[in-house]
């Protein structure tokens, strides 16, 4: 490793690094109070794939309070890594892009902001296909009763669905090519409206049902010994939902006034998560005693109740629950990526184009198809890419530089710079991630049926990829660091004018 510059001032930033949505945010814009970021929360709670994941652990066969409980031990669970990781995001006012050059090198970041960004354009994809099906409810019967509405086998979804996937797409980027100041102001106008819109529903599976009583009597369909096997990879499932926003929390952080709003306003997810739980398994347990068989997707449920106001609600909550959810939540990460990797080429609506086709490249339309697919595949699968990534951040930043940044030196190329490692990658961090990921492809080769059998040991690690990721990338790469690397860490912090790192 070639040694540390004496005078880390030095360091200039290079324009192959720089952009100005990737420039460190200073403490004149910063802005955001607890306040906001619970909203933030709460309007990204509020949404149909947390509902869903809700009524797919009935659907798995929990009951309603087993349910709740497994989720909000997750979300609980997942504060600790998404408080740690947003903490450089408010004192240095940096991204999560920027942030990951500190662990993996200014070119080695690319690695895990890629695999970052590829969940989210898959998660953009699911989201906008939601807000496609809402569209398809609002569609008079005879259309979607017409051959255009005909499912066509080798895409998996019929014409006019997909039709509406587009559409929906083009109205969020729409949206999002205005900036992201139009995106805030319409989250402080839908997190009450989204609140009417799920209370209404609650109530009417309340009356339908004939109370609590009948809506929560769906009791569980698992023995002792079949709850753990749907419980512990449910409980990764349930930390994976958000885990793709833990890691680039510090996107949304950077903008905090302090590290109390940032921590105050965090504690909102399992809150919200909590109660949004409960009333979607609360409805979707409802479904048992009124229809007869579990519907634990809302658009299924909606199009199941029918009628014209039910319809236009729908359309309307669903639509605006998406649109706050999916842009900041799918659409930032992966346009901030690919300018970082980038600047010259992407700007930040050209990247969120992108996202945005990527996304269906995706075909969402088959990651939602059943409860199974949805849990066991997609959030556990992608869950095993982004857990060893957190341990690495967070040893990094904690135990090896003691939160002590060099804020010039991540935008710069130098090769005398703490961040450059070996030509801009660090292995120990790439090592570290390869290691920790490859035990858990045996075990997801397995869930999708690409193979037949494989050992136990392998299952057991991809139901907790989360756990398994996260602790063993950070012991590997803690290892690693001290033996080969153990005077690279800079213990001069560098400020980059006129920013000033916000303290506690």
């Amino acid at each position: 490793m070639p040694p540390v510059a004496e005078d880390v001032l030095e360091f200039k930033p290079e324009a192959s690094l720089l952009d100005s949505n990737l420039s460190p945010v200073p403490a004149t814009k910063r802005t955001l109070t607890r306040w906001d970021i619970a909203l933030l929360w709460f309007s990204m709670v509020v949404n149909v794939p947390c509902y869903y994941l809700a009524g797919s652990l009935v659907d798995l066969g929990m009951s309603w309070w087993q349910g709740v409980a497994t989720i909000i031990l997750g979300n609980t669970i997942l504060l600790a890594p998404l408080i740690l990781t947003a903490h450089p995001g408010t004192r240095y006012g940096i991204s999560f892009p920027i942030l990951l050059r500190s662990a993996f090198g200014v070119r080695g970041a690319h690695v895990p902001a890629l695999l970052r960004a590829l969940v989210a354009c898959a998660w953009c994809g699911i989201e906008t296909w939601i807000g496609g099906q809402a569209i398809f409810l609002l569609l008079p019967r005879s259309i979607k009763n017409s051959w255009y509405a005909h499912p066509i086998h080798w895409l998996g979804t019929s014409a006019l669905e997909f039709s509406c996937f587009i559409l929906f797409l083009l109205l969020q980027l729409a949206i999002l090519w205005k900036g992201m100041a139009g995106i805030r102001l319409l989250q402080n106008y839908s997190a009450p409206v989204l609140l009417l819109l799920t209370g209404w529903l609650f109530f009417w599976a309340y009356f339908k049902a004939g109370g609590f009583g009948e809506m929560l009597s769906t009791p569980s369909r698992l023995g002792p010994s079949q709850f753990w096997s749907v419980f512990l990879p449910s409980l990764t499932a349930t930390i994976s939902n958000w885990s793709s926003i833990a890691l680039n929390i510090p996107d949304f952080t950077r903008f905090a006034i302090r590290q109390y709003d940032q921590i105050a306003g965090q504690l909102g997810l399992p809150i919200f998560m909590g109660l949004y739980t409960f009333i979607g398994l609360a409805i979707t347990s409802s479904t048992q005693v009124i229809y007869g068989r579990v519907i634990s997707n809302p658009i299924h449920l909606l199009a199941e109740i029918g009628g014209t106001f039910t319809i236009v609600v729908a359309i309307f909550g669903i639509s605006l629950a998406t649109i706050t959810t999916n842009i900041p939540g799918n659409f930032v990460a992966p346009a901030n990526v690919l300018v970082s990797l980038s600047p010259s080429t992407f700007s930040f609506a050209g990247g969120a184009l992108f996202t945005g086709f990527v996304g269906v490249a995706f075909q969402p339309w088959r990651i939602i198809e059943s409860s199974e697919s949805f849990v066991y595949t997609w959030l556990i699968g992608y869950s095993a890419l982004l857990g060893p990534v957190s341990g690495i951040i967070l040893v990094d930043y904690y135990v090896l530089r003691r939160m002590v940044l060099d804020v010039k030196a991540l935008y710069s190329a130098n090769p005398r710079g703490p961040y450059y490692y070996s030509r801009g990658f660090n292995v120990a961090a790439i090592g570290a991630l390869v290691v920790s990921v490859a035990p858990a492809i045996p075990g997801f080769l397995h869930k999708v049926g690409i193979l037949k059998a494989t050992s136990q040991v392998f299952v057991v690690i991809y139901d907790n990829a989360w756990f398994f990721g996260i602790f063993s990338a950070a012991a590997i790469y803690w290892v690693l660091s001290c033996w080969r690397w153990p005077q690279r860490v800079s213990t001069v912090p560098s400020v980059w004018e006129p920013l000033q790192p916000t303290m506690a």
